[in-house]
């Protein structure tokens, strides 16, 4: 059942867009744990390194697992350009240039939350190669984005990328607790295969099998062309709202997942914070919402990255992020502005 599994996770990613992939594995464990996996199998391949050049990504998970492999961060803020937050290549380049013996990966992003967009993985790719630095791609739930996945594909073939990583349920809808390993070369991959110690259980690949067996190519593909609708339906529908507030969605064009909706606390009632807002949708049932007040810093073990949630140190405005994630309807998006439109009446100065 298992290889079976690994047969169809396949067909998915080379349908999805990353066609050159090769192999993959499906381990009992969430993405974190995949990426400290792929980490350490990297290491084993490269034993005196031990840095890894990290593009700001503000997810815990990307900090503590470089440091649960025994690596230091070297973190690159990211430009600011219009509403968009992209990769400092620039500053890439300096850090592999530096530390080159010692760096033991660059470790890139494709799905995050707005503003940030996804790294720019082919030209970072090509950096890769040309000094012959390991590539390893956080892909998280990047497969349902063609995008994210063409990416990959083409700087797998322009450039290095030795693995990268996605979770099981946040593209597949099945429970919390596996994940995807993949790459473009057989021996890695069983060698990473290989690095997981012990057994584990066997229920995210019984799921995974069940999920893609009951959907078949064609249902996964008409789930991940209706994601697509919903994200350009969500979109339209924050941007009427927006403008009843004077507010506005954020234009990241290159993030195909996530949107930015900017919040003003001027604009808001006396006694009414800001993530205020984020609690009231909660309590409506609303998750997966977050607002990001662009003050507050977080030390995760002994990095502390300012004002985390952002992805930058210095991100001008507060906002509120939804994702179009797979599996949502229009019928949804339709429900979730509607409700953000309730919270916003109650918690906004009247316009």
């Amino acid at each position: 059942m298992c290889r079976i599994t690994e047969g169809m996770v396949l067909d998915v990613l080379q349908t999805a867009g990353c066609k050159n992939t090769k192999s993959c594995v499906v381990l009992p464990v969430a993405t974190g744990m995949a990426l400290l996996t792929s980490l350490l199998y990297l290491k084993q391949c490269n034993p005196h390194a031990s840095k890894v050049i990290w593009p700001r990504i503000d997810q815990a998970t990307c900090v503590k697992a470089p440091q649960s492999a025994g690596c230091q961060l070297l973190v690159v803020e990211p430009h600011l350009q219009g509403d968009s937050l992209v990769t400092n290549l620039e500053l890439v380049e300096e850090l592999i240039q530096e530390h080159h013996s010692e760096v033991l990966c660059v470790m890139t992003t494709t799905s995050c939350f707005a503003p940030r967009t996804p790294d720019k993985l082919v030209q970072i790719a090509e950096l890769c190669k040309k000094y012959g630095v390991a590539h390893l791609i956080n892909n998280a739930y990047g497969i349902q984005c063609s995008r994210c996945m063409s990416l990959i594909n083409t700087a797998s073939l322009q450039g290095r990328v030795d693995l990268y990583v996605q979770s099981l349920d946040k593209n597949f809808m099945v429970p919390v607790g596996g994940s995807i390993v993949a790459g473009f070369n057989k021996d890695d991959i069983s060698s990473v295969s290989k690095t997981y110690p012990g057994r584990g259980s066997s229920t995210p690949v019984t799921d995974l099998f069940i999920t893609l067996l009951s959907m078949g190519r064609e249902g996964l593909h008409n789930l991940l062309d209706q994601r697509i609708k919903v994200y350009v339906r969500l979109k339209v529908l924050l941007q009427d709202l927006a403008k009843r507030y004077n507010e506005r969605v954020l234009d990241t064009p290159k993030n195909q997942i996530s949107l930015a909706f900017s919040l003003t606390e001027e604009n808001l009632k006396e006694g009414i914070t800001l993530t205020d807002i984020g609690s009231r949708l909660f309590h409506r049932n609303v998750t997966g919402a977050r607002v990001v007040t662009c003050t507050s810093s977080k030390t995760i073990n002994n990095i502390t990255i300012h004002n985390f949630g952002s992805h930058s140190d210095r991100y001008p405005t507060p906002y509120i992020t939804f994702a179009a994630a797979v599996g949502m309807s229009e019928q949804e998006a339709e429900m979730l502005v509607s409700k953000f439109g309730q919270v916003l009446d109650k918690a906004y100065r009247q316009q």
